[in-house]
């Protein structure tokens, strides 16, 4: 097997919302894999700013553009200028969301709509609006941000939940639909990573933490660098007959219902 297999030389890579965390840690492997990287925040651009300068800091073409991923006007937009300036559209990861920890009982409809609208529905928007120069090309790789919520339930987390699962099912379709056009569209479920954001609670005693810790087999949390096989994988000719699939990377979660015992 050649490793040409993974190679995106030549490729460009829309990454939503990849300005930091997780996002941004894909969108560098697909870059180190040389790919372009094209990336997009709502309103803010000084976060674009930054984060062009840090692909390009590590040796990475990278392009930034200001537009809201449930816009869908301003996502045909957006979408037709970035095909003019950089590229054709070869690889998409719809990765912008949002979560509301609000029990559900407490929660606002309009909390629970925003959530489905940011993180089910803009993917679907998105990989409309990008299809259709796929399918006129003759191919490309979708990758939708799923989670380990497409599968299971949590407390205070409902309408990411129901987004999350909606996800592992529109990727499901966008392959049944769109497979004939050798597109292949799937899914990439993270566990828990050490980010900025889970930086409170990754230290020792706390209980999530310990929780964590105890529920993965792998025994730590996901690094975001985890993360870069499964997108290279997924957005390269190597995954050319992998189609619906959801790939969770969440370090053995999901295989157990509880980390093995040393006894």
């Amino acid at each position: 097997m050649s490793l040409s297999l993974f190679d995106l030389t030549g490729k460009t890579a829309l990454v939503t919302g990849a300005v930091h965390g997780l996002g941004m840690a894909m969108a560098k492997g697909l870059g180190h894999a040389g790919a372009k990287i094209v990336v997009n925040d709502r309103n803010s651009l000084e976060a674009v700013n930054a984060a062009v300068a840090e692909y390009k800091s590590v040796g990475i073409d990278a392009y930034g553009y200001i537009f809201d991923v449930t816009d869908e006007k301003a996502v045909i937009e957006n979408i037709t200028k970035i095909e003019a300036e950089v590229g054709p559209i070869d690889i998409l990861i719809n990765n912008a969301g949002i979560i509301k920890r609000v029990p559900m009982i407490e929660m606002e409809v309009e909390d629970f709509t925003q959530v489905i609208t940011v993180d089910l529905i803009s993917p679907f928007i998105v990989s409309k609006a990008v299809a259709k120069g796929m399918i006129a090309r003759g191919g490309g790789k979708i990758i939708n941000i799923c989670s380990m919520m497409s599968e299971l339930g949590r407390d205070s987390v409902s309408a990411y939940a129901a987004a999350k699962g909606g996800l592992k099912m529109l990727t499901k379709n966008m392959a049944t639909e769109w497979a004939k056009f050798n597109i292949q569209t799937n899914g990439i479920g993270p566990g828990y990573f050490a980010t900025t954001q889970t930086a409170p609670i990754r230290v020792d005693g706390h209980p999530f933490n310990d929780f964590i810790i105890s529920r993965t087999p792998a025994n730590r949390w996901g690094e975001p660098e985890d993360l870069q096989g499964a997108a290279v994988f997924l957005s390269s000719k190597a995954s050319d007959f992998v189609n619906g699939h959801i790939l969770y990377v969440d370090g053995g979660i999901l295989a157990t219902i509880g980390k093995p015992s040393n006894e």
